[in-house]
């Protein structure tokens, strides 16, 4: 009895001694091996962080001409902590600050908002942070608005004004360059808990758009960070860190100033001429690339708005007005982000895809007024023959017909509906050779890749879309239900996985489902005039740091080489340069002394406007020059522009002629595409840019 207690007395001092041994190792452990961490927490509670935004990068052209840049402010910004805290909520305060500066209660009142406050509809305009951080209203506010407001501050709880840098872009040529250069804003709470490595603070402006999110790494800088020990008081009672803050890095484009702002009004002008001729006219794009690297030296987007509107603060007006239908949606960039059908610009892609399949650029070939396809008419344009014709001239006078047999013979070749296990689709492989339905990579957010309905697609659209058509009169509006849409969804639902001899024909004159943006084509074209080698457009050229030093210098990518050998490129020149002498863009044309070849388009779509007009035809025109020693490419398109060459055609030439020179028309690019970096030197701009303009959207 007495060995047993004495066992289960050493077995308590035996545990009482590991407790012991075990809240001492932990003790030490807290206190010493992990006593700085828990030091440095402390610390941050205490701790205060002030940061001072960097000086962001300027945006240049290929000549330094700047085209984004900074410039002195008075920013006026209401604190939702405290207005929120008045008995009206802070609607009195921000009825007089609207008053004070002169702005829409309506559109003060969105800006003071923070996005989930307001209905997904609304929220264009809302705030982004939160509310315990002061939310600029404006950051033009003069300084007898600023005075009033500061002298008053019993009227004006919450409300504060002082000077600001802003973002300013000046149109030193005339020109926006929107949806190129992009726009900046507040970091948002989405923006702190991205996943993407990058961080931000909270009082920063990063890029949202353009050209100024794709490079904001370089653009933002880095914000300097003055920390400071404060007591339970608030007052500061040591700093433990002062970093200042290091100016961004400047962007040197490929773009030229004066070119973007030519483009910009030769495309509104074609939106004008296809009204003035009796077509909608309601958006369109152009673009000019360097042919021998792929160097953007021009691209617009119609409509298009003064970007200065998000830094100035946009109004629910301009915001509508913005991504509204009926304004033709002036924020998305037509150039990039629209996909439209070539039409019979895609023809050079078929001649490719002939040649491959065993045609001869030599041979003749019959142009009919029309072609019978199963059941199906598909007739030439304007239902005209021309008889039997060499293939240059019939890439000329743009005949369908001759294109429709061909197309037809390889489509059956390669089995119809009933496919062969390995069909040559060449028609498919070659576009794709050509950069259809793939992005082209250019140095911009957003572009989309096209569209290429090959077997692959029709199989991955029918298994989306089977449903629907299978059961089209239940679930289509009886607006929808004519005969022919009847008939259409009959045949989607019965073998909308197969590519039908339909599709193929349409496809080598490029209409049906294939869908191409206006850089792709550009892309396409350039390549065509450089030998073959399909570049990846370049905006930018340099990143250069603020006293000069060459940070990064973009050489020029080489996305693949077109399907096309030496004897057919050749043949394409010689074709295309028809097309502007003798065909269809010989009027369009006339008089130009500098040689260029191109190939109009007029692509048929189906649908309807939302007003509920039928839609009009695509206007195209495609080109390099000089035909000879090509330099630039220029692709022009206007949606529901009508013809090809009454459109677009002519205001390709215009632009060509104040590229060259020619007939009265001063040269924008003297000297041609510059081979060397400009020295960036915005003082001799002056210390200010031109201001906005009061109307956001350009027409």
């Amino acid at each position: 009895m007495i060995d047993r207690s004495r066992l289960s007395l050493a077995f308590i001092q035996i545990f009482i001694a590991s407790l012991m041994a075990a809240l001492f190792g932990r003790l030490f452990f807290l206190q010493i091996a992990d006593g700085p961490r828990y030091r440095e927490a402390a610390l941050n509670i205490q701790s205060r962080d002030i940061v001072t935004p960097a000086s962001r990068g300027v945006i240049v052209d290929d000549i330094g001409t700047p085209m984004a840049m900074n410039r002195a402010g008075l920013v006026v910004t209401i604190d939702r902590s405290v207005i929120d805290k008045l008995p009206d909520k802070g609607i009195g305060v921000i009825s007089r600050v609207a008053t004070v500066l002169g702005l829409e209660y309506n559109d003060l009142y969105i800006r003071t908002r923070i996005c989930p406050e307001l209905p997904k509809d609304q929220r264009i305009g809302c705030w982004n942070g939160t509310r315990y951080q002061p939310i600029p209203v404006t950051k033009e506010a003069t300084q007898a608005q600023a005075l009033n407001i500061l002298e008053h501050s019993d009227l004006y709880p919450g409300v504060n004004a002082e000077p600001v840098s802003m973002r300013n872009y000046p149109s030193f040529e005339g020109e926006y360059a929107t949806h190129v250069l992009g726009y900046v804003g507040p970091v948002t709470d989405a923006d702190l808990n991205n996943t993407d490595g990058k961080s931000y603070f909270r009082n920063e402006l990063i890029g949202k758009a353009g050209l100024e999110y794709q490079y904001d790494s370089y653009l933002r800088g880095q914000a300097g960070i003055k920390t400071v020990i404060v007591d339970r008081k608030e007052a500061v009672t040591r700093q433990s860190q002062n970093t200042k803050p290091i100016p961004g890095d400047n962007l040197i484009l490929n773009i030229n100033a004066k070119l973007q702002s030519v483009v910009e009004a030769e495309l509104a002008a074609s939106i004008q001429r296809a009204k003035s001729l009796g077509h909608r006219g309601d958006s369109g794009a152009a673009i000019v690339l360097d042919v021998k690297t792929g160097a953007v030296l021009a691209m617009a987007s119609y409509p298009t708005y003064d970007p200065n509107i998000w830094e100035n603060g946009i109004t629910v007006k301009q915001a509508q007005s913005l991504y509204s239908e009926k304004t033709a949606v002036p924020a998305l960039s037509r150039a990039i982000q629209g996909a439209y059908a070539p039409a019979s610009t895609f023809k050079v892609i078929s001649t490719s895809a002939a040649v491959r399949a065993g045609y001869s650029t030599d041979a003749s070939y019959n142009c009919p007024a029309s072609v019978m396809i199963g059941n199906r008419e598909f007739k030439n344009f304007d239902s005209k023959a021309a008889g039997r014709i060499s293939l240059k001239t019939a890439i000329a006078i743009s005949c369908d017909s001759m294109w429709y047999q061909i197309a037809y013979d390889e489509w059956v070749r390669d089995g119809g509906l009933k496919p062969k296990p390995s069909p040559n689709d060449y028609f498919f492989t070659t576009a794709k050779g050509y950069g259809v339905g793939k992005k082209t990579g250019i140095d911009l957010p957003s572009e989309i890749s096209g569209r290429l309905p090959d077997r692959d697609w029709k199989k991955a659209w029918y298994a989306q879309n089977k449903d629907f058509y299978c059961n089209y009169k239940a679930r289509a509006p009886k607006s929808q239900q004519t005969q022919l849409l009847l008939d259409i969804a009959r045949e989607n639902c019965l073998d909308g996985d197969k590519v039908r001899a339909g599709d193929a024909v349409n496809f080598s004159i490029g209409q049906g489902d294939t869908l191409l943006t206006p850089l792709q084509l550009a892309a396409a074209y350039a390549a065509i005039a450089n030998g073959g080698t399909l570049y990846q457009p370049q905006v930018a050229k340099a990143i250069v740091k603020p006293d000069g030093t060459i940070v990064k210098q973009f050489k020029p990518v080489v996305n693949g080489t077109i399907p096309a050998d030496k004897k057919t490129i050749s043949f394409l020149h010689t074709a295309l340069r028809a097309v502007v002498t003798s065909g269809t863009a010989a009027g369009a044309f006339a008089g130009l002394p500098v040689e260029v070849s191109g190939k109009t388009g007029t692509g048929q779509v189906f649908g309807k406007n939302w007003d509920g007009t039928r839609k009009g035809d695509t206007s195209w025109f495609a080109s390099f020059a000089p035909s000879n020693k090509p330099q630039y490419a220029v692709v022009m398109m206007v949606s529901q522009g009508g013809f090809g060459a009454s459109t677009s055609g002519v205001g390709v030439r215009h632009i060509y002629e104040y590229i060259f020179g020619t007939n009265g028309k001063t040269s924008v690019m003297p000297n041609g595409v510059p081979t060397s970096l400009p020295t960036i030197d915005t003082t001799k701009f002056g210390s200010f840019a031109k201001k906005t303009t009061s109307k956001a959207v350009k027409k």
